[in-house]
């Protein structure tokens, strides 16, 4: 991603009794945000936790990183707010996690 875009990070903390189905995650969440946030979304990454620092074996902080990148704040904003009730309501589906969100500007 170049450096000024608006990035829109959705994490998923990791912690006893907590799943996700990365399956429906990737292949129908992820689908449906792209659909819904058409032309503005310029773009996905999505990265799966392996640990974290400190200890061997220590868990990783986040089980899912999701983040959506956008030209502008002002598409953020159109976009996510016009479609922020469906996004939400697909949680369920994969997660009983409740995810920390944060918007970002890429700065490199």
């Amino acid at each position: 991603m170049k450096k000024g875009m608006i990035k829109l990070s959705v994490l998923y903390p990791n912690g006893e009794g907590k799943t996700f189905d990365m399956d429906y995650y990737r292949d129908k969440h992820i689908q449906l945000v792209g659909r819904l946030l058409g032309d503005h979304l310029k773009g996905v990454a999505v990265e799966t936790g392996l640990a974290g620092l400190g200890e061997p074996d220590t868990p990783a902080p986040y089980i899912v990183c999701g983040h959506l990148y956008f030209d502008s704040m002002s598409d953020l904003q159109k976009s996510v707010s016009a479609n922020l009730d469906q996004m939400v309501g697909d949680i369920p589906n994969f997660t009983n996690i409740q995810p920390v969100v944060q918007v970002a500007e890429v700065v490199m």
